[in-house]
């Protein structure tokens, strides 16, 4: 099957599920990395590796949706958790404006409060006051939830939210996209096909976005594939998609608990990525819960981006998780593997090469 399957790859045809799956299951890394980088020289042939100068503002740690998997959220109850004033939202915004950043990554939990208006107040002001800052913020499951708090259709929340001024959606709260997992992690989350029904709708009104997957916690092989070839076929139709993202499940402090995806695993499933979503441009490197090192080491297993400078970020810490990487650092990573370092806006339009 292997020969059949480079021979599809290095005539740019698609890959069918059992395929894919052999890949993942029977392949050693090495060979499914080999073919991956050889999709990302194809696709990027110019050595490029772009960032983003971003910052994630958790606006609140209150989620109702209590999943297995998080270690960030909190009950309304709860003494440490918070919910942040528009003054501090634009304190931190303004920092990052300071910084000559381009993104803001704006989420937090399912509030049982904060209905569409709230956050049309604050996007509106931070469009007027950080024209050059995009807003890339909020998740399906996030959007779902407003809208039925705020007594609307999604369709109509996601373009009233744009309207204020939310500019493309990013891919969280995907996990792994089929519901028997997503049952066991996060029972009390939307289901796979409100999360695409949300990214269809934000393709519909122009709003691209990205998709994520986080693996290692309860999935099968057969599910990491099925997911892959769900985000395929929502691309196909769309076009929306800019980049694909997948990172690892970290169990500290969770209630699911259990072991983390080793490295190699790590690797083989972003590789299998490249090659099977062969109509999304970009693969994200998750430095955030892999660190540095391997996160270059991502880069010859079909990685062409390595994500935001990130100047905060609490989900993924709150697991016990912290890597941080300056933009001088994320350059030097970049170069250290023999690539060309470049910033990048949220829609991966280059702004200035290192």
């Amino acid at each position: 099957m292997l020969d059949r399957i480079k021979i599809k790859i290095e005539s740019a045809r698609p890959l069918d599920r059992p395929e894919a799956l052999y890949l993942l299951t029977e392949a050693d890394l090495l060979t499914v990395g080999q073919l991956a980088d050889g999709v990302r020289r194809r696709l990027h042939p110019h050595r490029r590796v772009t960032f983003v100068v971003d910052r994630n503002v958790n606006y609140t740690n209150v989620c109702l949706s209590q999943c297995r998997f998080c270690a960030f959220y909190r009950t309304v109850e709860a003494p440490d958790a918070y919910l942040l004033s528009e003054e501090e939202i634009v304190a931190k915004v303004r920092e990052l404006a300071d910084h000559g950043g381009t993104q803001l990554l704006m989420q937090g939990g399912l509030h049982p409060q904060l209905r569409i208006d709230w956050f049309e107040a604050i996007f509106r002001r931070l469009r007027e006051e950080f024209p050059m800052v995009r807003i890339h913020s909020l998740s399906p499951a996030e959007i779902t939830h407003v809208a039925e708090l705020s007594g609307l259709g999604m369709a109509d929340c996601l373009a009233r939210l744009q309207a204020a001024g939310l500019a493309s959606v990013p891919g969280g709260g995907a996990e792994v996209l089929v519901d028997e997992v997503r049952q066991e992690i996060s029972p009390n989350k939307i289901g796979w096909r409100q999360w695409a029904a949300v990214m269809e709708a934000a393709h519909e009104l122009g709003m691209p976005t990205t998709a994520t997957m986080m693996f290692g916690s309860r999935e099968r092989p057969e599910d990491l594939v099925e997911h892959l070839f769900r985000l395929r076929e929502i691309q196909a139709r769309t076009g929306g998609f800019t980049a694909f993202i997948p990172w690892t499940f970290q169990p500290a402090n969770t209630e699911l608990g259990g072991e983390t995806a080793s490295g190699v695993e790590y690797l083989k499933v972003l590789a299998l990525g490249r090659l099977v979503l062969d109509n999304i441009a970009n693969i994200q490197a998750s430095w955030v819960t892999q660190g540095a090192m391997m996160a270059q080491v991502a880069l010859f297993f079909g990685a062409n981006d390595l994500g935001g400078t990130m100047l905060e970020e609490n989900v993924v810490a709150a697991a016990g998780c912290s890597f941080r990487l300056s933009t001088a650092e994320i350059i030097e990573l970049a170069r250290g593997a023999g690539f060309i370092p470049a910033r990048r806006t949220t829609t991966y339009e280059i702004l200035e090469e290192y």
